[in-house]
């Protein structure tokens, strides 16, 4: 391959950059959209109900598309790192099946949450090439759970914390950048509420009494516009 070959096979490598200064900012400001599945990781006891003799096994059995929306602002510190803070509404459900094993009767249970959900964030990116540069992300998020209701066959608790991992991209357009990002969230406590003092049937206790633990879990598909 001669010279001149090499320079028009480098020229076609490199493209023009769109938004070249947009990283060297202290400060990055924007807004993102997506969708989410929420679910709960559920492990049972194998409790027998002394009254009546039953087995209840309790598990999610589907998942339901749910809706989340937030702000983002990333501090840049350094070429590498940005520490970001996305204060996030969540819009969910987790549908919830119980199954008595000897009998095999079935019931559902339909848990809506609303989550305000405050993940601090560190990004670790790559080098951008050309308009692109793909990233991890690692996350702690608090979160408060606005539609936690009473007198449910089972019931949840209303705080929680979770830890996040995620991949995106940063995607350069001529006039904003666009930003997919795969995340998933694991929480940390056992949300199951033990104190069923609310409950007006108390024949509905046996569903608390089967679980040893319940935590929240939660894959989100979002798209960040900075």
């Amino acid at each position: 391959m001669g010279e001149k070959d090499g320079m028009c096979l480098m020229a076609q490598e490199q493209k023009i950059q769109n938004r070249p200064y947009l990283d060297t900012r202290r400060l990055h400001y924007g807004f993102f959209v997506g969708i989410n599945m929420m679910d709960l990781e559920l492990r049972n006891n194998g409790y027998i109900d002394p009254a009546t003799g039953e087995q209840w096994y309790i598990d999610v059995d589907n998942y339901q598309p749910g809706f989340s929306v937030g702000v983002i602002g990333e501090l840049r510190l350094n070429k590498t790192l940005g520490l970001r803070f996305e204060p996030t509404i969540h819009f969910g459900q987790k549908h919830i099946s119980f199954h008595e094993q000897l009998s095999g009767r079935d019931s559902t249970q339909n848990i809506k949450s609303t989550y305000i959900y405050l993940p601090v964030k560190l990004k670790v990116a790559a080098p951008r090439y050309n308009n692109f540069r793909p990233y991890v992300v690692a996350a702690v998020a608090p979160a408060i759970d606005l539609t936690a209701k009473k007198n449910n066959a089972i019931r949840t608790e209303r705080f929680d914390c979770f830890i996040e991992v995620g991949v995106g991209c940063d995607i350069y357009l001529p006039f904003f950048k666009l930003i997919p990002e795969l995340k998933f969230s694991f929480g940390l406590r056992d949300i199951i509420v033990r104190d069923r003092s609310d409950l007006i049937d108390e024949s509905l206790l046996k569903f608390t009494h089967s679980l040893d633990r319940g935590r929240a879990k939660m894959i989100t598909l979002a798209f960040y516009f900075e």
